[in-house]
């Protein structure tokens, strides 16, 4: 299960919402072996592509880089589809290299980039494999 504050949801999907109709990408960092995200980091979709996603190679290495130095890992790692639902593609399946990070999606197929109805899912993906998680969204973190 994906345990998320409101915030940090309302987050992703703000920013789905404002590159539609670009796929928007980005990673929630947390504290190492915590499985909590709490540093939200939104990306450049270096594709700028309805249909597709990547980060640039440059900014991945430097968040990395500074994940490794705050002893941080890519706790949830999220991106949107603009005219499909939220499920991963095969693409997204075959980029899938964190087995322990959630991969969620944002749907802004019916809301485009103003209000309205969006889909917001979360998935493990390990070794090709795909499984739908619940999502938990709290208004914050306890303790």
């Amino acid at each position: 299960m994906l345990t998320i504050t409101q915030e940090l949801h309302d987050k992703i999907v703000a920013h789905a919402r404002q590159d539609h109709p670009d796929e928007a990408c980005g990673v929630i960092a947390g504290p190492a072996g915590s499985d909590r995200p709490e540093r939200f980091i939104p990306m450049l979709n270096a594709a700028r592509s309805p249909t597709f996603y990547e980060f640039d190679s440059g900014d991945l290495l430097r968040l990395y880089r500074e994940m490794d130095d705050r002893d941080e890992e890519p706790v949830v790692i999220y991106h949107s589809h603009t005219a499909t639902e939220a499920y991963p593609s095969r693409t997204d399946i075959s980029y899938a290299n964190e087995p322990g990070a959630h991969y969620v999606l944002v749907s802004t197929a019916e809301c485009a980039n103003g209000e309205g109805p969006f889909s917001f899912r979360s998935f493990r993906i390990v070794d090709g494999a795909v499984s739908e998680e619940e999502v938990r969204i709290v208004p914050a973190y306890q303790g």
